[in-house]
């Protein structure tokens, strides 16, 4: 990091008219001009979103979000908890289960910009209660008033070596204008400029949170779901405060969880997500610790 800070440059002050970015700390990026807000490397259009949200988002008591660094292990996490928290709407050995036939993206929205557009605050607004959202900001730019009214919050870490490499691989592959040499990504990462990192203070903000509120903050690590996701899944339900019963143990319904949400069966879902220009195998490479 202190690489990244002696190569930041500082735009001049601010005139009426210019945007946000113009008043923060700049420096070169994976594909673009990356910005430092409050110590979380941003684009431009992800800086616009983190001040939208801010500025708009109404978090409500019950909310529960879903919170990651990219590239983290995001769609799995929500596959995984839309599934858990909409079993009693939706059977999940169902043939018209929700995740057969979309997205995990398209079924938990983000609360700020998802590809080229800000969810309207009023799509949020009609979501019934509970709310279950998604987010990649780092603790420190959540919209203020979710610790105070107890939000609670599901964070998945990943081993950043995996991170580096599956970003690696995602970027080069939907942005088809441009490619990054893996040891200039690598050079970027370490030094803390990625999207939303350093990566290091993302999973430290989180996790220092829930040691302080491990009631409110469920801190999960991938390659550990990966090792024992039954075991995950339960811990997951508890925390959303839908437990299986005795009866869904005994009858399989978490090992059903656990094949519905899998690898192979996410990455055979041939929609679109949201109408991006992206396809839905985009978002699913290998799923693999130590990769």
């Amino acid at each position: 990091m202190a690489q990244a800070q002696s190569d930041t440059k500082r735009s001049g002050g601010p005139e009426e008219g210019e945007s946000l970015t113009s008043t923060l700390p700049m420096r070169e990026g994976w594909w673009r001009p990356f910005f430092l807000v409050q110590g979380c490397w941003l684009t431009p259009q992800a800086a616009k979103s983190v001040e939208l949200v801010q500025a708009q988002f109404q978090p409500r008591s019950d909310d529960i979000i879903l919170a990651t660094f990219p590239k983290c292990g995001t769609t799995w996490l929500k596959a995984l908890a839309f599934t858990i928290a909409n079993r009693s709407r939706h059977t999940v050995t169902s043939h018209g289960h929700p995740l057969l036939t979309n997205h995990p993206q398209d079924l938990v929205p983000f609360l700020e910009i998802h590809g080229r557009a800000l969810h309207p605050v009023e799509e949020l607004e009609a979501l019934p209660s509970p709310r279950l959202l998604s987010t990649h900001l780092p603790y420190a730019l959540l919209p203020s008033n979710t610790s105070a009214l107890g939000c609670r919050v599901v964070y998945l870490c990943r081993e950043p070596k995996d991170v580096l490499v599956s970003t690696w691989h995602y970027i080069n592959k939907v942005r088809r204008d441009f490619f990054i040499e893996l040891d200039k990504a690598f050079e970027f990462f370490c030094e803390g400029v990625s999207l939303y990192g350093p990566i290091w203070e993302h999973y430290l903000g989180y996790w220092k949170q829930s040691m302080i509120e491990p009631n409110r903050i469920l801190f999960l690590k991938y390659d550990e779901l990966m090792a024992d996701p039954s075991k995950h899944v339960k811990m997951l339900a508890e925390f959303l405060r839908v437990p299986f019963t005795d009866v869904e143990v005994n009858t399989g319904v978490v090992e059903e969880v656990v094949r519905l949400c899998s690898f192979e069966n996410l990455k055979g879902v041939t929609d679109r997500i949201g109408g991006l220009p992206m396809e839905n195998s985009s978002f699913f490479r290998s799923a693999k610790v130590g990769d």
